[in-house]
């Protein structure tokens, strides 16, 4: 394999705009490199959930695939071309399969949960709310005149955010922590 860079700074960006992978240049403030900058952001937390693993964890290797799959999702963001695309049905469907697996192992839900239980279920819930301001992102991106996306893109972290949840819960209770239920303000009366 050839090297890819050879320095990592360009100084092309230096006046406020970058470069897309087909050769566009647009703002560091569009809407799509917003989404990607979040998918991104994604991707760094679901690496420290892993790091927050001891190996060898049965889920280590899952999100080792979630990390790639959201590279190929920055990927396709990065060449805005209609015709590329890699985050497929099959991809989603693939998320549904392990959302399922994870979720029979737990209780029913019955209450609000709260972020914490572990530092590793915690990691997983910020992994969650990033995932679902992608989401909105892609969302937004897509409904823009003369912007396109992969309408997988945004499925794929619909149900990726679900599976981060019940990656917490799982985690939350695998490393001995709890479930921390929301508890409600109670109603003050005049």
């Amino acid at each position: 394999m050839s090297d890819r860079l050879d320095r990592i700074y360009t100084r092309s960006g230096d006046k406020g705009t970058t470069g897309l992978a087909n050769g566009k240049r647009i703002p560091k403030s569009h809407p799509r490199i917003e989404t990607l900058g979040d998918v991104d952001e994604l991707n760094s937390l679901i690496g420290l959930l892993i790091a927050e693993l001891d190996p060898p964890h049965p889920l280590t290797a899952l999100l080792s695939r979630l990390q790639n799959d959201l590279f190929d999702l920055g990927g396709e963001l990065a060449i805005a071309d209609p015709g590329y695309t890699v985050i497929t049905l099959d991809k989603v469907t693939l998320l549904e399969k392990h959302l399922d697996e994870l979720n029979t192992a737990l209780p029913p839900l019955k209450e609000f949960i709260l972020p914490g239980g572990s530092k590793a279920a915690a990691t997983a819930h910020l992994a969650r709310s990033v995932c679902r301001r992608a989401e909105r992102r892609m969302v937004s991106l897509g409904g823009l005149e003369q912007e396109t996306i992969n309408p997988m893109g945004a499925s794929y972290l619909n149900r990726l955010s679900d599976l981060l949840f019940v990656v917490a819960r799982t985690l939350a209770r695998e490393q001995g922590g709890q479930e921390i239920h929301w508890q409600p303000s109670p109603q003050e009366t005049l």
